[in-house]
């Protein structure tokens, strides 16, 4: 996707996946993606991209619903704000604030074990 960058990588020791961040977001390069091998990239790294808005299944004409589930329905990792690089053009902090960064820790690009809240919360209405 256009803009995508990598701001973490998915730790899987614990019961279920979570993010520790990059000290920078790394460009999508065809070296970073080899650098997944033999796991696909998404379950390697948490990309991110800018909103695609009406292109999203997810966006309601006004907002992402995604980013509303994911507050209503997704138990917070910390009550304090990870370190973040995109905060200031991150689509889910403008519409939902700190509630949205502290979950974010627990948003994977590819989970193959989701909880059903995390199943849910994926689900576009």
């Amino acid at each position: 996707m256009q803009g995508a960058v990598a701001i973490g990588v998915v730790d899987h020791t614990a019961d279920a996946p979570q993010v520790a961040y990059l000290e920078r977001p790394l460009q999508v390069t065809a070296e970073l993606l080899e650098m997944a091998q033999p796991l696909k990239p998404t379950e390697i790294f948490r990309f991110v991209a800018p909103c695609q808005t009406d292109a999203c299944s997810h966006w309601n004409g006004s907002e992402c619903e995604l980013a509303m589930r994911v507050v209503q329905l997704i138990p917070a990792a910390s009550l304090s704000l990870p370190r973040c690089h995109i905060r200031t053009r991150c689509r889910w902090y403008t519409q939902e604030g700190r509630t949205a960064c502290e979950r974010c820790p627990n948003i994977v690009t590819q989970n193959e074990s989701p909880s059903d809240a995390m199943r849910e919360a994926a689900t576009p209405k």
